[in-house]
Parts: structure tokens; sequence; C-alpha cells
């Protein structure tokens, strides 16, 4: 029964009960039905409703006995008068009581739509994270198709990318029957290709019912969206057997469009700096022309990424606090997903700044003899905020008559990668502790957790070059550099598994100087 229905249904019953009220005798006191489209309005979830019905049911009581009265010769029953005192009092109980279940059942909508939204916003969570555990784009493709077949119910998913308009496209394709991801390669037909056209002009998702005629062309339902990727031509199509998913669901497609180019835009510049690399390699006699390269892609990465960045940062960030005027909570959380995904993206590229730096030869040379103690009490300082938040106990021991001869911003750097490793590892209530002591010639620096550990499959390539600790995790450069930075100094980074859980990386270094 639809909402709009209720109230003239409710209005009519009214009526009819004053109807038979007005005409049946003093004693019987027929008013007592109107308590039924007074409790019936609690379907309308309307208050105000149940108000306006408890009012007039009020009113058409007191004209009914009045009524009544003079139709007995101006006499007015007690026993009916008293009837009709009581059915009062019933109205207003029986009001009372529909607008106290509407308010409850409104809040339990609301409750049961928060509830909805947090397990979408967690699987939308869950399935980016598989779609970011790699950087080799065929992989991404592949697993962008599954995650987004589970995430939205789609009868069909389809990724199709063209490097340009005159290749012939490529689709990852995967319904619900089928048991994989399936890669095909040939022309675009006509309908495809006019959706997917309709869609770039439209710069958003485009949705295509089942009784357009694109629709009818296709057999069904779509999602359309083109994803924000430079140097290639990436759209997403989501295909449905009977009706488009609600608005609220979309909003969640729409979150997943915008890590999925966040996504393929990661896995497209990996792609472009190993190529850079392996051409890089194969020139290898050509030093100075290397070096020159590698510079251009670093203030290529500077330019081109870190300022638009810094600049939605900004943006973003101005749009929460209201300069643009009051966002709805729906737009606030898209908001703030989409600043985690920049806040993200900043730290990739700040990350890969750092390695082409060192890849390239131009580390820091700015060495002095430095008091160890100051330096990891700053790399706590920093941290403990993080380790509150997650109700981690974060402690250091260090002496103070330990020195090194370093640059001190460097090795900060490697005592904070592995700090904040270890706390990411560390669950709510374990402890993480940050030790140096002096060892034969030099000085040795731990950091030690009680967390989940690393799989033993994954430790003889942890300071590797896109290693990483845990998979999906991180970028996978973090103990690369801790490890270049030992290295340049003369000493090394070590790993070791406690018992019964939990993780030593470890630093050590001379007290002599820098490594020529």
């Amino acid at each position: 029964m639809g909402r709009a229905v209720i109230p003239l249904l409710c209005y009519t019953l009214l009526v009819a009960v004053w109807g038979i009220d007005f005409i049946t005798p003093q004693l019987f006191v027929a008013a007592i039905l109107s308590n039924g489209p007074i409790a019936l309005s609690s379907l309308a979830l309307q208050p105000a409703l149940t108000l306006r019905l408890t009012v007039l049911a009020e009113l058409a009581n007191v004209a009914a006995g009045y009524a009544n009265g003079v139709a007995a010769g101006h006499h007015w029953d007690t026993i009916a008068l008293g009837d009709r005192a009581l059915l009062a009092a019933s109205f207003v109980l029986v009001g009372y009581l529909t607008t106290q279940s509407q308010r409850n059942a409104r809040a339990a909508g609301e409750a049961d739509e928060r509830e909805r939204q947090i397990v979408r916003e967690r699987a939308l969570r869950h399935a980016m994270e598989h779609v970011r555990a790699s950087l080799n784009m065929e992989l991404v493709l592949r697993t962008a198709v599954r995650e987004a077949r589970a995430l939205t119910g789609a009868e069909r998913v389809t990724i199709v990318v063209r490097s340009s308009s005159f290749d012939l496209a490529e689709s990852y394709e995967m319904a619900a029957a089928d048991s994989d991801v399936a890669i095909r390669k040939a022309a675009l037909g006509p309908e495809l290709a006019s959706l997917i056209e309709r869609a770039r002009e439209s710069h958003r998702i485009v949705a295509i019912d089942s009784g357009d005629p694109l629709g009818r062309l296709l057999g069904m339902a779509a999602l359309i969206a083109i994803l924000d990727v430079d140097g290639a031509d990436f759209a997403l199509l989501l295909a449905y057997a009977g009706t488009l998913p609600p608005l609220d669901e979309r909003a969640t497609i729409a979150d997943f469009v915008d890590n999925l180019s966040v996504a393929l835009q990661q896995a497209r510049l990996f792609i472009r700096l190993a190529e850079q690399n392996e051409e890089i390699a194969r020139r290898g006699n050509e030093l100075q022309s290397r070096n020159e390269v590698i510079r251009d892609i670093v203030y290529a990465l500077a330019h081109d990424l870190r300022t638009p960045l810094s600049a939605a940062d900004l943006t973003m960030n101005q749009a929460l606090s209201g300069a643009y005027g009051e966002l709805s909570d729906q737009y606030r959380a898209i908001v703030r997903s989409s600043l985690e995904s920049n806040a993200g993206l900043r730290r990739l590229v700040e990350t890969l700044l750092l390695v082409a730096r060192y890849e390239s030869g131009e580390d820091s040379r700015d060495f002095a003899r430095e008091s160890l103690a100051p330096i990891l009490a700053r790399v706590t300082d920093e941290l403990r905020p993080i380790a509150d938040v997650k109700g981690i106990k974060l402690s250091l021991d260090a002496g103070e008559d330990l020195d090194l001869f370093v640059d001190a911003d460097e090795l900060r750097r490697a005592v904070t990668n592995l700090a904040a490793n270890a706390l990411e590892a560390t669950p709510q209530g374990g402890h993480v502790g940050i030790h140096a002591y002096a060892r034969a010639g030099g000085v040795r620096i731990d950091v030690v957790d009680d967390g989940f550990g690393v799989q033993p499959e994954r430790r003889t390539s942890l300071f590797e070059r896109f290693a990483g600790v845990r998979g999906g995790a991180g970028t996978g450069l973090g103990l690369y550099i801790v490890r270049r930075i030992a290295e340049k100094y003369g000493g090394r980074a070590e790993y070791a598994p406690l018992e019964p859980r939990g993780s030593r990386f470890s630093i050590s270094l001379p007290r002599t100087g820098v490594q020529s």
C-alpha cells in the first residue's frame, strides 16, 4: 500500500465512523472505531497526519455526542457522556503511541541505512585492497572485474581498454556464470561504442534503463563510466538483468570508479617507471645520460603529481569546512574517501621521488656528528599520536652517549619507516619498542613489536624493491629505502622473527663514518 493512499484511506474511514456514530443512539458509541484510522496512520510514517486525525476524531466525538443528545430530545445520558470522555482519552493515547511507533520505525530505518552504508564502505575498502595488491596492469584489470561483480551484483562486468581510437579494443569481461575473467581483443560493437561515447561526453556515470533504445539493443539495463586514467581509454560497464541499483548503491559504485582510476593510474605509473629503468639498464654505459633521464622523471613527478595533489587536498578540505556550502552526509563521506585516496597517492609520490633520487645517485651528503638519542626521540614523538589512536604502547630506550657520523634526516627517515611498519602490524593493546645500544665498532638500532609478524616465504625478499611486508599494504619501498640508507653508511638492515609472535627489524651502523 503506497504512502500516498494511506492518508486518504484514514480520512475516509474517519468520516465513515463519524457518520455511523452520528446516526446511532447515545448508548451505542461507535466513535471507538475512530482509533482504527489513527492507528492505521502509523504506516504513513507522518506524525503530522496522526495529529490531525486525533484532533478530527476528538471533534467528531464531540459533534456526534451532541447530535445524539439533540436526537434524544436534548437529553444527554450520563453513561454515554462518560463513554465519550473515555474515548477522548483513548484517542490521545492511541495517537501518542502511534506517533512513538512512527519515530521508532524511522530511527530503526535510519540505523539500518547506516549499517548498510558501513557494510558497503567495508566491501569497497576490501575490494580496493585486492585491486591494489598488484602493479601488473593485466592483474589489476582482472581483479577489478572480479571485485566489481562481487561489489555491485551486476550480471556482467566489462572493462574496455583502448590505447587509441584506431586500435582494437581489449575487453576484460566476466558474467555471473563465468568462473574467471575472459579477455577478448576485437572492434567495439556499435551499441557499446555509442554507450562509451555518451559516457565520455557526460563526464559522469551514465545509466541506461532496459527500456531505453540502447538498453533494448544491449538486452539489459546498464551503468557505464569512463575511468580517469592518463594515456589510455578505460571504460567500465555494469550490466543488470533486472532494474538498476538504487541511488545509494550507485554512490558506492562511483567511489569504486574513483578508486579504480587511482589504482590504474598507479599501475600505469609503475609501468612507465619500469620501462624507464629497463631503458636505463640497457644503456648502462651512458651514465651521464641515465642521470639526466632520472632527474627528468623526478622533476616531472614533482610537477605533474605533487602540486595538483596538494591543490586537490586543499580544495577538498575547504569543501568539508563549508567553504562551498553545506554538504550532505553522503557527499561528505565521498569527499573523505577521496581525501584518503589522495593522501595515499601523495605518500606514494614522495616515496617514488626518494627512490628515484637514490637510484640516480642524488642522495644526501650532508653528514655531521649526531647524537642518536634526540633523533630517536623525534621519531617517537612524531609517531606517538598514531600509536595512541591505535591503542599501542610506544617506548624508547636509547643511551645519551651514542653518536654517529650521519645525515640526521636520513637516519630518522629509516627508523620512522621501521617504526611505522611495526605500528601497522601490531594490534590494539600491543607494544612497539625502539632500542639503541653500542656494539663492537658501531651502534645497533632495534625496532621490536609483538604484532602479526612476517610470513616465512616473504622474509628473504623483505628489503628488496616492491617486496613489502604484507600483501596489499603499502608500496613495498619503505624497507628498500631502509636498506639503502644502512648500506650507504657501511651498515646493514636485518629482520628476525620473535616467539611466540612479533618481529625485530634492526639497523647496524659503524661509527667510522660513511663508506666511500
